[in-house]
């Protein structure tokens, strides 16, 4: 075991594992810590903790020391450069003429490196707009395309459902999602209807899908074929949620709703809904 904290560097970004080294650190602490890219300045999410050594990446940076009023003033003066920074960006890349779109600016705590985020549908020659932004900020610059769903996080809004983007909100990382998810929730597989402002599947599919596995593991299949006090018959639909099964009865050619603890499963169907094939065994009386 070995004892370390959790480290934020952005309001809704990802914790990173520290050594804490001398330091009793405790939620909502400040520190300068020591990180690939040199000093940051970031926000303590988890105080001194003991994790299990299978759960980190070796060697640990530490925590150099707290935060001071100086470095707050410093962060707040690395703000206001961005803002200025990002229009001075926008003129290079005007008088450029690249197809690029400028979506954040951020300076490193120390002011070594200056990154500018952006997208474009394609791959960008900025060399010669690096070496522009270089000689007026006299700093190293660096240039990062991002996807849209990183867009999104950085520059927020408000989604379908009303409310903020989770990305941008609360969540420290993307989960991936996938149209599967969609089939599995019994959603329309109408993209607009299952896609983010982003335009990629909403990251909201992944909250109940763990629920919605679980139901389908106990819940027969449409086409499944299941006995009831009525008689043998198939699964014509599936209300998932509510666990009712539309039944078609072999015998009496009519279709009954029936809760799925009031049948026996005979032989599955499949979660595409094709129908099985009855045997006469199966249907003889």
């Amino acid at each position: 075991m070995t004892t370390v904290c959790s480290v934020r560097f952005k309001e809704v970004g990802k914790a990173y594992y520290f050594d804490p080294g001398e330091f009793t650190l405790a939620v909502g602490d400040h520190v300068v810590v020591e990180t690939s890219r040199g000093l940051e300045f970031g926000e303590v999410v988890a105080g001194n903790t003991e994790v299990d050594d299978t759960e980190l990446v070796a060697p640990l940076k530490k925590v150099v020391r707290y935060a001071d009023s100086k470095d707050e003033q410093t962060v707040l003066e690395n703000r206001e450069r961005e803002q200025a920074a990002f229009q001075v960006c926008l003129q290079k890349i005007a008088a450029h003429k690249l197809d690029m779109k400028l979506v954040d600016v951020e300076y490193t705590f120390d002011r070594s490196k200056i990154l500018f985020y952006f997208t474009a549908d394609g791959r960008v020659d900025f060399r010669d707009l690096v070496k522009d932004l270089a000689s007026y900020f006299h700093t190293r610059i660096e240039l990062r395309q991002i996807g849209v769903r990183d867009e999104a996080k950085m520059l927020g809004g408000l989604g379908v459902c009303g409310r903020l983007f989770c990305c941008s909100s609360y969540m420290d990382e993307f989960r991936p999602v996938s149209i599967k998810m969609a089939k599995e929730q019994g959603l329309s597989l109408n993209p607009t209807k299952i896609s983010g402002t982003c335009g990629r599947l909403m990251c909201c599919l992944k909250y109940e899908q763990d629920a919605y596995e679980a139901l389908l593991s106990s819940t027969p299949h449409q086409g499944a074929l299941v006995q009831t006090d009525q008689g043998r018959g198939y699964v014509t639909a599936v209300n998932l949620l509510r666990g009712i099964l539309t039944v078609h009865l072999i015998d009496e050619d009519t279709t009954v709703d029936l809760h799925k603890s009031e049948v026996s499963l005979l032989r599955d169907g499949t979660k595409k809904g094709t129908p099985v094939m009855l045997d006469d065994d199966l249907i003889a009386d």
